[in-house]
C-alpha cells in the first residue's frame, strides 16, 4: 500500500527527512501506518476533524498545504527516530527532529485557532 495518508503522501515526507536518514525509512510504504496515526494526532491536538472535513470536500484546497506540512513534519520525526545511526552522528539527527518539531508546533498553534478552522472551510469568514 502506497500513500494511505489523507493529507502527507509518500513525497511530502521524504521532501522533510535529512539526506544521512536510513533507507529503510525512505521505502516506498514505510510511512503507510504512521501517516494515519499522525494525522489522528494533528486532528485530536487541534480539536477539529481535519479529515472528515477534508473527505467531505468542505476545506479550501488553497490552505490544505498547512496540514499537509504538519503530518509531513511528524512523520518524518518518525522516521529519523526509527534509526539514528544512518547519520553522521547523533547530533545531526536531533537537529533535524528539533526543526521538524518546531515547525509542527508553529502549525499546530495555527491549527488550533478556531477563526483559522472556520477560514479554511470558507475563506469569507476570515475578513471580519
Amino acid at each position: 500500500m502506497a500513500d494511505a495518508g489523507q493529507f502527507a503522501q509518500d513525497a511530502d515526507i521524504l521532501l522533510r527527512l535529512p539526506t544521512g536518514c536510513s533507507a529503510t525509512v525512505k521505502a516506498a510504504g514505510y510511512f503507510d501506518k504512521i501517516v494515519l496515526d499522525q494525522e489522528a494526532i494533528i486532528n485530536c491536538n487541534s480539536k477539529f476533524d481535519f479529515s472528515t472535513a477534508d473527505a467531505a470536500s468542505a476545506l479550501n484546497t488553497t490552505v490544505r498545504g498547512i496540514i499537509i506540512d504538519t503530518a509531513a513534519c511528524l512523520c518524518a520525526v518518525e522516521g529519523i527516530i526509527f534509526d539514528m545511526t544512518s547519520f553522521d552522528s547523533r547530533t545531526e539527527a536531533e537537529d533535524a527532529i528539533n526543526v521538524l518539531r518546531d515547525i509542527y508546533l508553529r502549525n499546530l498553534s495555527i491549527l488550533r485557532d478556531k477563526k483559522v478552522q472556520a477560514f479554511m472551510i470558507d475563506p469569507t469568514s476570515g475578513s471580519t
